[in-house]
């Protein structure tokens, strides 16, 4: 037995406790028959309503049940609304009505397809429903639901959220370029970033001016030139590091700069430069004899030993100072270089420490220069990474006039009279990494 909407008005005796339990049993029948449909009970004084409806819509529950529900719908305030928001007129004390309140099935976030579902079986949830007025309310003056608010919303977040990742792969995404030395405690990976903090912070120490070889009466630019160069050639016979052929160049302009030189002794200040860099850096270290014989016995013990004590004087025994070398291996960690580039980039900054006028830049615009030079002419294009400019702090703009110097200067290694550093790098063991075509489409758009 179902009671519907039109039989309600149908006069029912609840005092009688046989028919009340006839109906209920007839409910009870129904319910295990017909897959579980919502039960709703209205209790009002002494009177029980009781509503058997079908939550899914599937089957049907008696006609007249539909026709009264869709009569109920259209004098709704808000056609299209949540079913469940109506207005209720007050009761007196009497008549007051007392619902069971089940727990509220939405307790997950509003989608799309949830909202539909809830919008298609908005008939099938019927309750009682009171109307304050007999006609029907415009809808400008109901309230929004704050549910259906809140799903109009989130309707507009998914395409907020893939114009944000389409953004977000745009940009070009910086590496963690330390990540693969994490269990090597050689890197000090905890340590790196504070490491090369304090070195770009005191890399001006080590600088010398561009405009201090003014101050030498006897020596010039060329000769400092021809004297590097020379180096870079006793440098690779005696296989040392690449750290010591930068420190001994930064030894050389240091003392320069503060001690006036007589040119016979400039190939001195030299070799005690580079036997200072050794004694700095290397394990084993060529001995002073072995100095005397590279320059052709041009200079006794004696002279080296105190050219040796002058020099630590003057530069206050200073060695420790981030030269190009600290910042290239970084710079080409930061740019993930292969031999290629790594070879390359080392040519380039050699071929910078012969030249004077390049002391107008610091060691760290040098190195990140070489990189960014060496990328260009091995992969024929400009490329400079975030990466690269977040852990050199140098953009591509502030390299230009480095990297146009230093193409200028690969285009003319092979010529003039200073070539150690092109026969160097045109060796099988540096592979021949001075035989690449110069990046000259950097020099396009630079003017020298």
């Amino acid at each position: 037995m179902v009671i519907s909407n039109d039989n309600i008005s149908n006069s029912i005796n609840p005092t009688t406790s046989s028919f009340q339990g006839t109906i209920f049993m007839e409910l009870s029948q129904f319910l295990r028959f017909n897959s579980m449909p919502r039960l709703m009970e209205y209790n009002m004084g002494t009177f029980v309503f009781v509503f058997v409806l079908d939550p899914m819509g599937t089957r049907k529950i008696g006609q007249n049940n539909r026709r009264a529900l869709g009569i109920i719908n259209q004098n709704m305030a808000v056609e299209g609304r949540y079913p469940c928001v109506v207005n209720k007129r007050g009761f007196s004390e009497k008549y007051e009505v007392c619902e069971k309140k089940q727990a509220d099935p939405v307790h997950r976030p509003i989608t799309r397809r949830f909202a539909a579902q809830v919008a298609s079986t908005k008939q099938t949830r019927a309750e009682f429903i009171f109307i304050d007025d007999d006609e029907p309310k415009s809808t400008e003056d109901q309230s929004v639901p704050m549910s259906l608010e809140q799903t109009e919303v989130l309707h507009n977040e998914p395409d907020q959220m893939e114009e944000v990742e389409m953004e977000d792969i745009d940009e070009e995404p910086l590496l963690d370029i330390d990540s693969s030395d994490a269990n090597n405690p050689l890197a000090v990976v905890d340590y790196i970033e504070d490491l090369y903090a304090h070195y770009r912070k005191i890399e001006g120490t080590s600088c010398v001016s561009p405009n201090y070889m003014a101050e030498q009466f006897d020596i010039n630019e060329r000769m400092r030139a021809i004297l590097i160069d020379w180096l870079i050639e006793v440098h690779d016979k005696f296989d040392l590091l690449h750290e010591t052929l930068f420190l001994t160049v930064n030894l050389i302009d240091r003392f320069l700069e503060k001690q006036t030189v007589v040119r016979k002794k400039l190939q001195l200040v030299g070799l005690v430069a580079l036997l200072l860099a050794c004694k700095y850096e290397e394990v084993s270290v060529p001995v002073v004899g072995d100095l005397i014989l590279i320059s052709d016995k041009a200079y006794s013990r004696k002279e080296v030993l105190e050219m040796e004590k002058l020099m630590v004087n003057t530069l206050q025994f200073n060695m420790s100072v981030p030269t190009s070398y600290v910042f290239i291996k970084r710079f080409l960690k930061a740019a993930q270089a292969d031999k290629k580039v790594e070879l390359l980039a080392f040519f380039l900054v050699e071929l910078s420490l012969v030249e004077y006028e390049m002391l107008k830049f610091p060691p760290s615009l040098l190195a990140a220069a070489a990189v960014y030079t060496a990328q260009c002419t091995v992969y024929s294009v400009k490329q400079w990474s975030k990466t690269c400019e977040w852990h050199s702090n140098y953009s591509e703009d502030q390299l230009l006039e480095c990297s146009s110097l230093m193409v200028d200067f690969h285009k003319k290694a092979g010529t003039g009279k200073l070539t150690g550093v092109y026969r160097k790098y045109c060796s099988s063991k540096f592979i021949y990494a001075a035989k690449y075509e110069p990046a000259s489409f950097l020099l396009e758009n630079n003017t020298l």
